[in-house]
């Protein structure tokens, strides 16, 4: 063909076999052709000059379709509106490099993790990013590109989680909207574009388990014999084992550093970080107290009852960390990561778990094949709670509140009102007081109107 001739069903038909990639453009409209490799593939395609046109432009092509998905007609159609975009100052083949050069959701978190929530946030704070990006967000959105995310695949995600851990669901939407606030910012993502903003989160009962007496009992019989002689075991009966140890060698032991975290949390009610990366040279015995150089609420100190003085006094010192590390080689040389295991341990052996039904992500019970409910074991006490049941002690002895939160260094006296219910003691005088009064004025008998410690 060595002239333009309008592209019709019939020439695109008769077009012939060529050695090398060809186009063959149309003679009605500039710019408008098809492709034909030497396979027979046949290409609708659009060559232009952006930005207005002119010599000095270089050229772009696009690809429209496949003939056969698409009639001539159709392709024209296309190429037509592409053209009247690029006279309005478009650019189709440059914004369709954009859209495949634009990261996903996978790439985006990286950047954010690097860029805004290492440097940035304190270690912990990045961690837990981390940890929702990689358990939740990533693997249902992370192939994703970012700014095709929409409200509809967060609010999936949302309901898939929130199916077994509603709170792990509601932490996750926070964390990928903190993202893309980021990537705004940075020009990542348009302006505007954060598909978490209209996501109605599970309601969170805030759950704060005060250990009563006859469980702060358990709980230290379970410590004890954790690491001491160690807590019996019994081999799971859905597996075979051929080699199951002796009934008197199944048992697990805890470490003395596991067992002084857990006892230092209720008696100084402290943060989890701020017990397993507190080192020797925080420790001041003479005075009482421990610095902390940075905590949740910035510097810190805290005051050291004789419990745990005598605690930290017995405990061996295996290198710079108080609580050291539970991996080989690492003992007083890194923090210890966590309390998971010993913390599970005893827990399960001083009693705080319960049975629960398996939600479906619908929220209706999960059944099993013949039609029960499914069930999961869920603890009933949290390692956190242990710094509650401190500030619980504290608040049922009439301490007061404002002590209270200057021992568990809360920066805002609205933090530790939710321990307002238990602060009885001036309630008790005050309604004591109060109801004297209307007795006395009533006329009734003295024997009626003593107060509780037996005063008139």
């Amino acid at each position: 063909m060595a002239q333009a001739v309008r592209l019709t069903k019939r020439v695109i038909d008769q077009l012939p076999e060529v050695d090398r990639d060809r186009v063959f453009f149309d003679s009605d409209l500039k710019g408008f052709g098809v492709r034909v490799t030497p396979t027979g593939l046949k290409t609708f395609v659009l060559e232009y000059r952006p930005g207005g046109g002119g010599r000095g432009v270089s050229k772009r092509r696009i690809k429209l379709g496949t003939y056969g998905e698409l009639t001539p007609d159709q392709a024209r159609t296309m190429a037509r509106d592409a053209l009247a975009d690029v006279r309005r100052g478009g650019d189709p083949a440059g914004e369709r490099a954009a859209k495949r050069a634009a990261p996903t959701v996978d790439e985006m978190a990286e950047r954010f993790l690097e860029e805004e929530a290492k440097p940035k946030k304190k270690p912990r704070t990045a961690d837990g990013y981390a940890e929702l990006l990689r358990n939740h967000i990533l693997p249902a959105l992370g192939t994703r590109k970012a700014e095709q995310v929409s409200e509809p695949d967060v609010a999936l995600m949302h309901r898939r989680i929130g199916a077994k851990a509603p709170v792990a669901a509601n932490r996750a939407v926070a964390a990928l909207s903190a993202v893309f606030t980021w990537a705004q910012r940075e020009r990542i993502v348009p302006k505007g574009h954060n598909p978490c903003q209209g996501i109605n989160k599970f309601r969170e009962e805030r759950r704060e388990a005060f250990l009563s007496t006859e469980q702060l009992s358990r709980l230290g019989d379970a410590i004890r014999e954790a690491e001491t002689v160690g807590i019996p075991w019994d081999p799971d009966p859905t597996k075979k084992s051929k080699h199951a140890p002796k009934v008197e060698n199944r048992r697990t032991q805890i470490d003395p550093y596991a067992a002084a975290a857990l006892r230092l949390l209720l008696l100084t009610g402290g943060r989890l970080r701020e017990i397993l990366h507190l080192r020797w040279d925080h420790v001041d015995l003479e005075r009482g107290l421990l610095f902390l150089p940075d905590s949740k609420t910035g510097k810190k100190t805290i005051v050291l009852n004789g419990p745990a003085m005598a605690l930290l006094t017995e405990l061996p010192r295996a290198g710079a960390f108080v609580i050291a590390g539970a991996s080989a080689g690492t003992a007083g040389e890194k923090p210890r990561a966590d309390l998971q295991r010993p913390w599970a341990l005893v827990s399960r052996r001083a009693g705080f778990f319960e049975m629960t039904p398996v939600l479906t992500a619908n929220g209706e019970p999960d059944l099993d094949a013949k039609g029960k409910p499914k069930l999961t074991e869920r603890p009933t006490v949290r390692l956190h709670d242990l710094r509650h049941t401190h500030a619980s002690i504290g608040a049922g002895a009439g301490l007061g509140l404002p002590v209270i939160g200057k021992l568990l260094g809360h920066t805002q006296a609205s933090t530790t009102q939710r321990y307002a219910h238990l602060d009885a003691d001036p309630l008790r005088r005050a309604s004591d007081q109060i109801g004297r009064a209307i007795a006395a004025a009533m006329g009734e008998p003295a024997s009626k109107i003593s107060n509780r410690d037996g005063g008139a």
